[in-house]
């Protein structure tokens, strides 16, 4: 995300050489709203691998790794607010161990729904993301963060897939037949794809489907506190700063 950050700063500069100073600075305060959805990788691809891998697994206690990941966002969500963005909807970490990845390595047994250990790093980095949001909100004036809960979105999804339509939320649509859902191997060229992909929960071994992030985005975009706070996407846009 650092990176990410640095592109801005100089696309910041180009919207100014364009249209002045003071229009950049409107256009991206006034009228931008910065999307922050990190998080998950760096459990998937960094704390969650194996032992024997090089994961911060090997050398940091998961307080310590959580403490790093929060402190990193904060210096990186401050550089965009000395940016002049204003208007910020953060993700949460969603119910990782639910996704077929996790499901398929670990080997879960039938009459488990989710691995348990992804899912408990997700809630305690969740509550310390709550925690630097509010702090956030409350010292840098101006500025409004909202809390896009996913993690409890994608749960409800989960635990009710049949309300809303879907046929299975463990199977891969796009998968190679890696393992009982599909988690192993990508999805990728060779891969093998669903008859029916709005029945499935998830896309591929780590992403929604397209009609789940229908759902998911539609909660967020005019829904309840407990789904997306202080205020939902639809009021965060109205707002003015």
């Amino acid at each position: 995300m650092d990176v990410q950050v640095d592109s801005f700063n100089k696309t910041r500069h180009q919207i100014d050489n364009l249209v002045g100073k003071s229009n950049g600075r409107d256009l991206i305060m006034k009228n931008s709203i910065f999307s922050i959805i990190v998080g998950s990788n760096d459990f998937l691809n960094n704390y969650l691998l194996p032992l024997v891998s090089v994961g911060e697994r090997i050398k940091e206690t998961p307080d310590a790794f959580l403490q790093d990941l929060i402190r990193n966002l904060r210096i990186q969500l401050t550089r965009l607010y000395k940016l002049d963005a204003r208007k910020f909807v953060v993700g949460n970490v969603g119910p990782i161990g639910c996704i077929p990845y996790q499901k398929s390595i670990n080997r879960i047994k039938g009459d488990e729904y989710c691995v348990s250990l992804p899912n408990k790093l997700a809630v305690r980095y969740n509550d310390r993301l709550t925690e630097l949001l509010t702090e956030l909100n409350a010292n840098l004036p101006g500025a409004k963060f909202c809390l896009a809960n996913v993690y409890d979105l994608v749960m409800e999804v989960i635990t009710n897939y049949t309300h809303y339509g879907f046929d299975t939320a463990s199977i891969a649509c796009c998968s190679n037949g890696g393992g009982q859902f599909g988690g192993i191997i990508p999805c990728g060229p060779m891969s093998t794809v669903c008859e029916n992909r709005s029945q499935h929960v998830f896309w591929d071994a780590y992403h929604p489907s397209e009609a789940a992030n229908l759902i998911i985005s539609k909660k967020l975009v005019d829904g309840e506190r407990r789904y997306i706070s202080p205020i939902n996407l639809r009021q965060l846009n109205d707002l003015i700063i």
